[in-house]
């Protein structure tokens, strides 16, 4: 399957992600190590498009495109001081230089998956979409159907974080068993995600204003996830154990 590539493609996303990785200083460490990783990552899922791993193609990558949109805009309001960083990604990019790379990449992907991405699908699925359960379940299994992309890049970018830094014989012998934490919380984020996805598609619904306020709850939620993730000891097994994603209660 050979998809058009125009502006709205996940080779474009890929491009402004290079372009962005060539503006950004040599010292911003922490805004290089996610941006690397996720660039690796969208790669993988425009391959995974492009062997027909889902059921429908257009929709993963209209999906895609406005996952990415929305790191990209985080990323240029930092670069270009103009403020309006959700506080997930102020987390992300203002964390000390002197974390472990993986650690970077972390608290990225809790900006971007717990903050954004049910944003994200909330831009490819309309109302009319969820008041149909066969589209909707259709949409839900594309959704699930990343997390065999996930489990495939596991493994390699476990390789690159062992190209970047000298591991200890601990870290060696923990590795696979982080691979396996890490496949474990990301799915477990990934329901989670689609549990948000649903309340926020209700406060849509309601109105501007509900949005906005449940909007700004997820936000909060997912800033807090900052404590665990620079807490100390195997933090990627205690993500497996305790969980990664976040919940956004029932409204009121």
């Amino acid at each position: 399957m050979t998809l058009d590539r125009d502006s709205g493609s996940i080779t474009s996303v890929l491009a402004a992600m290079t372009a962005r990785l060539d503006r950004l200083p040599t010292e911003s460490g922490s805004r290089r190590e996610f941006l690397r990783t996720y660039r690796r990552t969208t790669a993988a899922v425009g391959a995974a498009v492009e062997a027909g791993v889902f059921e429908d193609a257009r929709w993963v990558e209209a999906w895609d495109v406005a996952f990415g949109g929305l790191y990209l805009a985080a990323l240029d309001a930092d670069l270009d001081g103009t403020g309006g960083v959700p506080r997930p990604w102020r987390h992300a990019f203002d964390a000390p230089g002197s974390l472990h790379p993986l650690q970077h990449v972390l608290l990225g992907i809790n900006a971007h998956v717990n903050h954004d991405l049910p944003q994200a699908l909330l831009a490819v699925i309309s109302d009319d979409d969820f008041a149909d359960p066969t589209l909707l379940a259709r949409r839900r299994r594309d959704h699930e159907r990343i997390d065999g992309v996930l489990a495939a890049q596991v493994a390699a970018e476990d390789g690159e974080f062992a190209r970047q830094s000298s591991r200890s014989f601990l870290d060696r012998i923990l590795a696979p068993l982080n691979r396996w934490a890490s496949r474990r919380f990301l799915r477990e984020a990934r329901r989670k995600v689609w549990h948000n996805t649903i309340e926020l598609q209700q406060a849509r619904k309601a109105g501007a204003a509900i949005y906005a306020a449940r909007l700004a709850e997820l936000e909060r939620l997912s800033a807090t996830r900052i404590t665990d993730l620079l807490a100390p000891g195997p933090v990627l097994l205690k993500l497996a154990i305790r969980g990664f994603g976040v919940v956004l209660p029932p409204s009121a």
